[in-house]
């Protein structure tokens, strides 16, 4: 099936509402937020919460609709309103310098804490203080690269949201569950209460990852807290952890960027889960 007969153009109402939703305030009044590309819209067209799809509307210009004939075709399918639009009008809904030609108007697909913490996680990242919305999405990244089993973006981190956020993500936040706006101290009690042990990650930690492995007490459930990407974590969120972890510089690097730090946290928290004796079978 084609794209829609009739092009929009970039004064239409529905293309000033989806412009709109780059604006944090009316992402939250509508619960909607964009995602661009075919790789983006592809996982919404993909992902349904409670049985409702999350793609709402497509909209894509002549070239990108032939291009991408089948996605056009898949989100039709799935429900959503598909709107051939001129290049002007998806540009002018666009975040990006350089348009794809695809974008996608999505319902919030953010779980509650509760319902995270009642499935017995093995793996949470916790963003607690992180404010820029490109390290944020690439933490949610590299955490579903990781295995995790969520992510919790405190009230104090950036909105999931953020369409920068949403394209640093690449499309992981389709793919695990994520709560939002969750205050840290509650995030990391519940946490705790499920027999989770929350490490928080800090340059200046008292306890060191290599050692943390070398002792074994990385394979049991684990939470990581990643802090803010200039100061990190403030004292009263370290201590709320059960234990201040730094990762070893072996070099003359004098640290590392925030999503790099939490690669390595969460890559070795997933190996020593699988290993003999972790809280997860090895994979196959």
């Amino acid at each position: 099936m084609g794209p829609a007969a009739e092009p929009v153009s970039p004064r239409a109402a529905r293309v000033a509402a989806a412009r709109r939703l780059s604006r944090r305030s009316l992402r939250g009044k509508e619960r909607r937020f964009l995602a661009e590309g075919p790789q983006a819209v592809g996982e919404a067209v993909a992902h349904r919460t409670d049985g409702v799809g999350t793609l709402v509307e497509l909209f894509a210009t002549p070239e990108a609709a032939e291009r991408h004939a089948a996605l056009v075709d898949q989100a039709r399918a799935a429900g959503a309103r598909v709107h051939l639009a001129s290049p002007e009008a998806v540009a002018g809904i666009s975040q990006t310098v350089t348009p794809q030609g695809l974008v996608g108007v999505c319902r919030f697909l953010d779980r509650p804490l509760a319902g995270i913490v009642a499935a017995r996680p093995r793996l949470v990242a916790v963003l607690a203080h992180v404010r820029d919305p490109g390290n944020a999405g690439t933490v949610l990244r590299c955490a579903d690269a990781a295995g995790a089993d969520a992510v919790v973006f405190t009230d104090a981190s950036v909105d999931l949201y953020n369409p920068k956020a949403v394209r640093a993500s690449v499309g992981s936040l389709f793919h695990l569950p994520v709560a939002v706006g969750v205050p840290v101290a509650d995030a990391v009690r519940e946490l705790a209460a499920a027999g989770v042990r929350v490490l928080a990650a800090d340059g200046a930690g008292d306890r060191d990852l290599d050692a943390e492995l070398d002792a074994g007490t990385m394979g049991g459930p684990t939470a990581w807290v990643f802090g803010n990407e200039a100061w990190g974590l403030p004292e009263p969120t370290r201590a709320l952890a059960d234990a201040v972890v730094r990762v070893p510089i072996h070099g003359q690097a004098e640290s590392l960027n925030l999503a790099t730090a939490a690669a390595v946290c969460l890559y070795a928290s997933a190996r020593a889960q699988r290993a003999p004796g972790g809280c997860r079978a090895p994979a196959r």
